[in-house]
């Protein structure tokens, strides 16, 4: 099997793979916004979307994508339970077990080859993203005054669970590298089922001024709900700026003697789409080396390397 440019129109698709929820519309929102980004810029045959727990589902659209070569990106935070187990098994891809997990995984065929990409919750650069929402909403809302970078405490709001170590893990390596970029006055992780829990980011904060990022790929129920109420919000505020359609948190609001920012989630920011690009780029590369190494030329599956 000849491989080919990640970036061949003729011979490439990429599948944009979110986990989903038929109990919120809005959660499929990232995924499909990334991938009309994606689509603009006409690198691929074709892109597509496709979600765990809704439609369309990933087995669904990969029963129609016929490209020589497809790249599954899964926008999900953390190398964790579905995104790195749950979801690459049910769709055909193992590993030897006991292995680490190695990206990407890869399944070969006849006359295609399906190629599982790490998560873009991990790549370095999501730090980039999450600058980016940062500093955007202190744009957007500059009140009094826009501050300077020295006098805003960051804090990236995760879900956490002591059921995955990597759910916390995820965000506290994101946490790390913005910190290094010494942009802020502080950077720190909260969140909603470990400690410190969100609310505690009053009591952490180095400064008057809080910007607070929701560490998250979708703007579901716990970034447009439950985080704006632990940050101190009333639930019916919050349902009322939402039923008119507005961001249920007014950009900044005073609490506990604190003026705090609050941005979306991660997965509708354009800066995203560098991401996927990477991924998809270290997948074509290992690519390169997988197939000669695997000797595979009938349908298969790549062992780990």
């Amino acid at each position: 099997m000849q491989v080919t440019d990640p970036t061949s129109r003729r011979n490439s698709a990429v599948i944009l793979l979110g986990h989903g929820t038929e109990e919120n519309a809005g959660s499929a929102e990232a995924v499909r916004i990334q991938a009309a980004l994606l689509r603009r810029g006409g690198l691929f045959g074709s892109v597509h979307e496709a979600f765990w727990k809704q439609s369309p589902h990933v087995e669904e659209v990969l029963s129609t994508v016929q490209a020589a070569q497809v790249f599954i990106v899964p926008l999900f935070m953390a190398e964790g339970y579905f995104a790195a187990r749950v979801i690459p098994e049910k769709l055909g891809f193992v590993q030897r077990p006991g292995s680490p997990l190695a990206w990407p995984l890869v399944q070969a065929r006849a006359d295609r080859i399906w190629l599982y990409c790490a998560p873009v919750g991990t790549h370095p650069k999501l730090s980039e993203v999450a600058v980016t929402r940062a500093e955007t909403v202190l744009r957007q809302y500059p009140f009094p005054r826009l501050p300077r970078p020295d006098e805003i405490s960051l804090f990236l709001a995760g879900h956490g669970t002591e059921r995955d170590p990597r759910s916390r893990e995820s965000v506290e390596a994101l946490s790390a590298r913005i910190r290094a970029l010494r942009r802020f006055a502080m950077v720190g992780s909260v969140f909603l089922e470990e400690s410190p829990r969100i609310p505690d980011c009053y009591q952490l904060a180095q400064t008057r001024r809080l910007v607070i990022v929701p560490a998250f790929i979708s703007d579901g129920l716990h970034t447009l709900e439950d985080i704006p109420v632990l940050l101190g919000e009333s639930p019916r505020t919050v349902r009322e700026r939402l039923a008119s359609g507005l961001f249920p948190w007014r950009n900044p609001t005073e609490r506990q003697g604190h003026l705090v920012w609050y941005t979306q989630a991660l997965g509708s920011e354009p800066a995203l789409q560098e991401v996927i690009l990477e991924r998809i780029r270290e997948a074509a590369e290992a690519l390169e080396d997988i197939l000669p190494k695997s000797g595979l030329k009938e349908p298969g599956i790549a062992p780990a390397q």
